[in-house]
């Protein structure tokens, strides 16, 4: 994937979540993603690189990392619970569309009941790949 698509493929699955919105309250150059107020998606340019960042569970933040040599520490977030992709060989566009959707879940989940646009537990989940 190369990285315009990888930046046109986040936001359209983004864009396709209930509740989502965009904002922009660091700039012009930092696109936010929120769930009822919570961001579940950062993108901008590192030095030049386009990057999306996003929530990621702990565990499974680390095995990324491990397996994808485009994926590395949320930039400017908690190393532990963010994860930042980078286009680059293995990084296709159902892994983008599974990292987005699982960080808006991820989101969601701690949301209020009352407040939470989808059930995180189910939604999406039907079609789900296998890593």
């Amino acid at each position: 994937m190369n990285a315009s698509t990888l930046h046109k493929t986040a936001t359209d699955c983004a864009e396709e979540l209930p509740g989502a919105q965009l904002e922009h309250p660091f700039g012009p150059d930092w696109e936010v993603y929120k769930a009822r107020g919570k961001v579940f998606m950062l993108m901008t340019e590192v030095p030049g690189r386009p990057v999306v960042i996003l929530k990621a569970d702990p565990g499974e933040a680390h095995a990324l990392r491990e397996q994808y040599s485009h994926i590395t520490p949320g930039y400017h977030m908690n190393k532990n619970h963010w994860i930042t992709l980078e286009s680059g060989e293995g990084v296709d566009k159902e892994l983008v569309r599974e990292l987005v959707a699982d960080s808006y879940r991820l989101v969601v989940a701690r949301l209020p009941k009352a407040q939470q646009p989808v059930d995180p537990h189910t939604y999406g989940t039907g079609t789900r790949a296998a890593r």
